[in-house]
């Protein structure tokens, strides 16, 4: 889910990135938006693809505050409750960064995405109809560090500091999906019973 959720919002921007520089999917260029090369070692610092903005995750928290306590809310569909754990939603911190040979263009790069999730803060079905199935909604939050936060980020990466931004990405939703039966109340037992006065 959370990786199918990163997915999507690459692919996104990066159709976004080529329309507005006037290309298209099917043009042979390279992507504009990149993950992280998948074979760095653990123990390497990250290097960052020259020419295009990398995506990347540096953090996850649970928002809690929504979380239900009660495990036997869901309807199965035929009216009955279902023993499930209650959702988490997940808030996602991805980091962008631009790699590009001229320094301000890699600020422009950054600047279109500032754009257009200032334009469209929200993806759901309305405004991204092929969200993939199981994200209901991402909303775009841009976050601003303090320069111990974003000396802390580029320590963890072991890397030279370049042109970045960082956005809270709400909520990504894990479902249990077990869905174990309740059986149901089919007879109420009742008894009365006397108190004697003394």
């Amino acid at each position: 889910m959370i990786g199918t959720a990163l997915i999507f919002i690459r692919q996104h921007l990066d159709a976004y990135l080529r329309s507005k520089l006037g290309g298209s999917l099917d043009d042979g260029t390279p992507d504009k938006v990149v993950f992280v090369a998948g074979d760095q070692e653990a123990t390497e610092s990250i290097s960052f693809a020259s020419g295009a903005v990398t995506l990347l995750l540096v953090n996850l928290e649970e928002e809690r505050i929504l979380r239900e306590a009660d495990p036997y809310r869901r309807d199965n569909g035929s009216g009955g409750m279902g023993s499930v754990q209650p959702d988490i939603r997940l808030v996602l911190y991805t980091l962008f960064v631009a790699r590009f040979s001229d320094y301000a263009n890699s600020w422009n790069q950054l600047s279109s995405i500032v754009q257009y999730f200032q334009h469209v803060p929200v993806l759901d079905r309305t405004t991204a109809p092929n969200l993939p199935d199981g994200v209901e909604r991402l909303a775009f939050e841009l976050v601003t560090q303090s320069f111990s936060e974003q000396n802390d980020i580029w320590n963890a990466l072991r890397t030279t500091h370049l042109p970045s931004l960082l956005y809270r990405v709400k909520l990504l939703t894990i479902r249990d999906t077990s869905d174990v039966l309740l059986s149901p109340i089919s007879t109420v037992k009742t008894s009365l019973s006397s108190v004697g006065r003394s």
